[in-house]
């Protein structure tokens, strides 16, 4: 295994301060991330779109930054860590799909998702959108249009719902840290079966602006990662 791969297969505080310590590039480790989930997607299907061009860029500004010496680089609470989101986020340019059909007519979103625009502050790079039930309403992810998501522990198992291809994505080392959504249990519920850890906050702390609705008066967004640490970072 290389250096990159065993990094993105742990926690996404080690991968940070690896970066800080210059052992690889953001790059290296953005590529690694491709590499993982185009080797186990095709089986787990967590992702419904990957924005490599995206990806490459910010990582390429990243390695730029910390060449020069960028003090602030440094100091990013998620320097370099490859993340994605449910997608029913906003991310500029794509058409937020929220697990439907319907919605591939709709026009790309004008600008990312407020949480969006945070983890990039944070230093995090983004790998693309996830899998989910349709518009959140389920607790399986076995969606019609796009396919089932599967429990990378066992391919014969659902990965949970709604957010099951943000906690699939974790379990499957192809990304350290996703968002996701819980109305009635969504990021709970496929947590506990990925083997992966969730967090709802309470109600209003994280904005949803730029994310599509359930129920205003339920919906939570939150971060998966492996670690209650990883979790407090992306909070």
């Amino acid at each position: 295994m290389s250096r990159a791969s065993e990094l993105l297969a742990g926690p996404a505080f080690a991968l940070a301060d690896a970066l800080r310590g210059r052992e690889l590039r953001v790059t290296d480790i953005v590529e690694a991330s491709v590499q993982r989930i185009q080797a186990t997607d095709e089986r787990v299907n967590a992702f419904t779109q990957l924005t490599l061009s995206r990806s490459m860029a910010e990582a390429a500004a990243l390695d730029d930054r910390l060449a020069a010496g960028d003090a602030t680089a440094l100091a990013l609470p998620l320097l370099g860590v490859p993340y994605a989101v449910k997608n029913l986020f906003d991310i500029e340019g794509h058409t937020t799909l929220a697990g439907s059909k319907i919605e591939r007519g709709a026009p790309p979103a004008s600008a990312d998702a407020v949480l969006v625009q945070r983890m990039k502050a944070a230093g995090a790079v983004l790998l693309g959108a996830l899998n989910m039930d349709e518009y959140a309403y389920g607790f399986t992810t076995e969606n019609t249009h796009y396919g089932p998501c599967r429990n990378p522990h066992d391919l014969a198992r659902i990965a949970g719902g709604s957010s099951g291809g943000s906690a699939a994505a974790v379990a499957a080392g192809q990304v350290p840290l996703t968002l996701g959504s819980d109305t009635n249990g969504s990021i709970r519920v496929p947590s506990s079966l990925c083997g992966v850890f969730g967090l709802k906050p309470t109600f209003g702390r994280l904005p949803r602006t730029g994310s599509y609705p359930f129920v205003a008066s339920l919906d939570h967004l939150g971060p998966f990662g492996r670690s209650t640490r990883d979790l407090a970072l992306a909070y």
